[in-house]
């Protein structure tokens, strides 16, 4: 299924009074967009690294109603690092409070990412944008 809005084909002409000729945009036939809370994220404190250092397992599932595969999902993520090794396929941070799931690329409807990082605390993540 493809997210996002459907329009016909092409756009109408219209003539107006006096032969002038007004384009009329096209009828929304269909639409079914995805929107940030189509993901969502979750985190709880897993056991601690052999040297104490709290760990957290972070599940991001994509849950659109409308079944899209919601892609360039980045999330806010303060200046996000870990002790343990996290796969940047997975998550990777860009920038301050910009990291980027799934190297970008679509996650499938009902599907989730899954991945541990290891802080002294725990990061607060969200959806800051994404695509449908």
């Amino acid at each position: 299924m493809i997210c996002g809005a459907l329009y016909s084909t092409t756009a109408e002409v219209k003539e107006k009074e006096k032969g002038k000729e007004e384009v009329v945009e096209p009828n929304r036939i269909w639409s079914e967009k995805c929107s940030k809370s189509d993901i969502v994220i979750s985190q709880g404190a897993t056991e601690a690294l052999p040297n104490g250092i709290p760990t957290y397992t972070v599940e991001i599932m994509n849950v659109c109603i409308s079944g899209c595969d919601i892609s360039a999902i980045h999330l806010t993520c303060g200046w996000f690092s870990s002790a343990r090794l996290v796969n940047p396929r997975v998550f990777k941070r860009l920038r301050f409070d910009d990291c980027l799931v799934n190297e970008g690329k679509p996650l499938v409807n009902g599907r989730t990412l899954s991945f541990q990082y290891a802080n002294t605390f725990r990061y607060p993540l969200s959806v800051s944008s994404l695509s449908c």
